[in-house]
C-alpha cells in the first residue's frame, strides 16, 4: 500500500472514530473548569475551597463537542431549507 492511501485510511478511521464518539457522548468535560463547574482556590491556610462557578458550562461541567455542534448546525441548516 502506498504512503498516501494508508494516511488516508488512517485519516478516515480517525473521522469515522471521533463520529461515533460524538454520536454516543455528545457532551464532553469542560475544558476550562475540567468537569467540576467550578475553579478551585485555596485558603490562607492552603486548603482547597470552591471558587466561582464556570462561565463556559455555566457550572455544568459538561460542554458540547465540537463534531456534534457542527453536526446540530448542520441539521438545522437542512431541516430550515426543506420546510
Amino acid at each position: 500500500m502506498s504512503l498516501p492511501l494508508l494516511a488516508i485510511a488512517c485519516l478516515l478511521v480517525i473521522t469515522i472514530c471521533y463520529g461515533g464518539k460524538c454520536w454516543l457522548s455528545p457532551f464532553g468535560d469542560c475544558r476550562k473548569c475540567r468537569g467540576m463547574g467550578h475553579e478551585l482556590k485555596t485558603d490562607r491556610k492552603g486548603r482547597l475551597k470552591r471558587g466561582r462557578d464556570c462561565r463556559r458550562c455555566q457550572a455544568t461541567g459538561k460542554r458540547i463537542r465540537v463534531g456534534r455542534w457542527i453536526y446540530n448546525r448542520a441539521a438545522r441548516t437542512y431541516r430550515a431549507g426543506t420546510r
